[in-house]
Order: structure tokens, then C-alpha cells, then sequence
């Protein structure tokens, strides 16, 4: 009498053989996501958060002043170990008078816009725009201009006069947030 026969697929594997290879690559996947998460789990466990590095630097409190060190690339700043203030941020449209626009995005550096705008009826361009404290600065035509936060009645636009989230180059060329 002959052997029984194992059932087969079309493509020739048997059934268990093609189970074993399911399996197989079931957990070479699996085995693949645990590895991924050991490295992340250990990366942000190696992190500081924004609240140790405050009680870290902050004083004693019989201390009057903090330690001070030099800066990290050595350039003789002192660093305190606190994080810097970060600046307001500018990101999205604003509207001028009579078809002026300003639009903000973030460049891929931090501190760093992508502006795309029309100054007047004629004029319009993109410029990269850098954050200087509570301005950004930006090259137009040959000339360094400054977008600096003001309200709508510093910008001398009777349009935009009462507004309070504006940009301001200067007197008669603003734009504000509708």
C-alpha cells in the first residue's frame, strides 16, 4: 500500500512547512520591535528633563550665588545649567493693506523662518528669516529689515489700527493675524 500523500498549496510547500515559515518571520519581526524599543527606553532614560536640570542648577538656600562654569564649547561664556528662554513664535499668515500678505513657517533650524510675502502692489518674494530676541531679521533687496511685534497702530495702517497680534517693518508696512 502506498504512503499517504501530504496535502499541498499551489505553490508546492506542504502546510505545516509554510506555518513554520509564518512563524519564523513573525518573530524576526518581533525580535526586531523589542530591539527598537530597548534603544528608545535607554535613550530617553538617558535624557535630563527640563525639571532635573532647573533643581540642579538652582542655588542652595543658604547660597547667594549659583556656580558658574565655562560654556560647553569653551568659548568663555559661563553656562548655569538652565535652559534659555525660548523666544515667541511668529509661524502663520498675516494680512496687510490692499493685498499685502507675510507668510511665517519654521525653517529646519530652530530660530529660523521661511517667509514668503508681498510689500507692496508690485513687489513680492520669499526671504529666510533668522530670530533675533523678539525680532526676526531678514535680507530684502540688498537691505537687512527687521519684522518686529507691535499692534496695529504702531504699524501707522489705518486698516489695521485696534489689532493687536501685528509685525511691524516699518512705519506704513505691517501685517497682523485676522
Amino acid at each position: 500500500m502506498p504512503a499517504p500523500l501530504r496535502a499541498q498549496r499551489a505553490h508546492g510547500y506542504p502546510f505545516a512547512q509554510r506555518n513554520v515559515r509564518r512563524r519564523w518571520g513573525v518573530l524576526r519581526a518581533m525580535k526586531r520591535i523589542l530591539i527598537l524599543t530597548a534603544l528608545s527606553a535607554l535613550t530617553a532614560c538617558s535624557r535630563e528633563t527640563p525639571e532635573e536640570v532647573r533643581n540642579a542648577a538652582a542655588p542652595a538656600v543658604n547660597a547667594t550665588i549659583a556656580a558658574a562654569t565655562a560654556g560647553p564649547a569653551g568659548d568663555g561664556s559661563t553656562f548655569t545649567g538652565l535652559p534659555k528662554k525660548k523666544g515667541p513664535d511668529y509661524v502663520g499668515r498675516y494680512v496687510g493693506v490692499e493685498g499685502m500678505y507675510l507668510n511665517i513657517k519654521h525653517a529646519a533650524t530652530p530660530g529660523r523662518y521661511r517667509m514668503e510675502m508681498q510689500w507692496d502692489l508690485d513687489n513680492k518674494g520669499e526671504f529666510r528669516g533668522e530670530q533675533v530676541g523678539d525680532t526676526i531679521v531678514f535680507e530684502r533687496g540688498g537691505v537687512r529689515e527687521t519684522l518686529r511685534p507691535t499692534n496695529g497702530d504702531a504699524t501707522g495702517l489705518k486698516y489695521l489700527a485696534g489689532k493687536t497680534e501685528c509685525l511691524t517693518v516699518k512705519t506704513g508696512e505691517g501685517y497682523c493675524k485676522r
